[in-house]
């Protein structure tokens, strides 16, 4: 049985042969799988441990796994959010011999969920709006490259947390086509096959008593129509003013920057008598925050979470007076006095629960709101060991395993303490 299966991968970790392959999926044994919440699928598909890591594998014929596999290892390489392609299984067979269908194995996604994991008792408004403009978001960026999706829900997308909002990744690409472009009948189409299928979702879960009785299912999911016409229109639509308005030019790339793109180069035109100017963006990248943070720091954070540890990175610099001195050599500072401080004084066990950067990010609001409530400066460990207490331990955990959360820095740096701390966070 094993021995006559075909496997393709980029990389092949050898645990793979030890599954059930001559088993179909859903008579996979206890053993072999890991619990995890699902989203809806047309598609048997089971989540297993291996190696340290968990597999989401899904049952479909050996063409469509092909496509979608090479599908995904493209958007890859476009920097789409997607879950990463590990295998593709073929030529799978029963103990007696009766062939079974072919499986696409995938890498689960860490910290991440499907939106019906992202409530415990009902959907609440705010919640099911956040889904729906991450969602808008990701699809902006599929069409951008010239991806056509075709099957648009909520089910087929997974969210992480994002500082306050949510980051979508694709997760089912088995009906999407990649073009030189896209027209816009092939967008308005893929808006509307989401419009319908986040209203039947949403109906889904009031018909189910999980949806909170002030929700509209319709208006939610119009949502995302409003909400990607917004942002194609600032990402890709022209704009002209005077002459004497070139200013525009660099307070348009800047609100493409607060939106989370980059620009890789911006069409500039005058028109024939040089007191009209035109401009658009043609070729647009997300994650303008997160690579700064990246090239800063080496931490990986979603945009919003980066875009908030850099604000306190600014802060930091301002209050200490560093801003003539070089960058990065502040942000290692930063990193090594006030980020992994933090982060190595939440407990082991609770690591779990949530991604680094969205833990600095709560905890920062946590002291906001503690300061706040209690009008004084909070110093920053009593903060830690409030939001321990009171907020984390009281959360699910949103990973299946606990990695180191952050780099080693090769220099050692003393730990920010209270004094100094204090003396920062009251100048900002």
């Amino acid at each position: 049985m094993s021995g006559s299966l075909n496997i393709t991968a980029a990389t092949v970790d050898p645990a793979l042969l030890d599954l059930p392959w001559n088993l179909p999926l859903e008579t996979w044994p206890e053993e072999s799988i890991a619990a995890l919440p699902k989203g809806i699928s047309r598609h048997i598909v089971r989540f297993v441990n291996l190696s340290g890591y968990v597999l989401a594998v899904k049952e479909t014929s050996a063409e469509l796994a092909r496509k979608e596999y090479d599908m995904l290892r493209t958007l890859q390489r476009l920097d789409i959010p997607c879950v990463d392609p590990v295998a593709v299984i073929t030529n799978r067979s029963a103990t007696d011999g009766e062939p079974l269908e072919s499986v696409l194995v995938t890498r689960h996604l860490r910290f991440s969920l499907p939106y019906r994991a992202l409530y415990s008792q009902s959907l609440r408004p705010e919640t099911a709006t956040r889904l729906v403009d991450a969602l808008a978001v990701l699809l902006v960026r599929l069409h951008i490259i010239g991806f056509f999706w075709g099957d648009v829900s909520l089910s087929n997308t997974l969210f992480r947390r994002d500082a306050g909002a949510f980051a979508a990744y694709l997760v089912d690409a088995e009906t999407g086509q990649l073009y030189d472009g896209l027209s816009n009948g092939q967008r308005e189409n893929d808006l509307e096959i989401a419009r319908i299928n986040i209203a039947g979702e949403l109906l889904d879960l009031q018909a189910g008593g999980r949806l909170e009785e002030d929700i509209d299912p319709v208006e939610i999911s119009n949502g995302i129509v409003a909400q990607y016409r917004t942002l194609w229109k600032e990402l890709t639509g022209p704009e002209e003013f005077s002459q004497s308005e070139r200013w525009r030019i660099n307070k348009r790339v800047e609100r493409l920057n607060n939106l989370g793109f980059d620009i890789e180069e911006l069409a500039i035109r005058t028109d024939e008598t040089g007191t009209q100017v035109r401009i658009q963006p043609k070729v647009v990248d997300a994650g303008h925050h997160s690579r700064r943070l990246l090239r800063l720091t080496g931490l990986d954070a979603q945009e919003n979470q980066a875009r908030r540890l850099l604000n306190d990175l600014d802060s930091y610099r301002a209050a200490f007076e560093k801003q003539d001195l070089d960058e990065e050599v502040v942000a290692h500072e930063w990193a090594a006095r006030v980020f992994e401080p933090v982060i190595r004084a939440i407990p082991k066990d609770l690591k779990g629960k949530l991604e680094p950067a969205e833990m600095f990010h709560q905890l920062l609001d946590h002291r906001w709101y503690l300061s706040q409530n209690e009008g004084r400066d909070v110093p920053l460990a009593e903060a830690v060991s409030s939001y321990v207490d009171s907020v984390l331990r009281h959360r699910r955990d949103e990973a299946t395993m606990i990695n180191p959360p952050t780099g080693t820095f090769t220099m050692p740096m003393p730990v920010i303490d209270d004094a100094e701390e204090d003396d920062w966070r009251s100048k900002v």
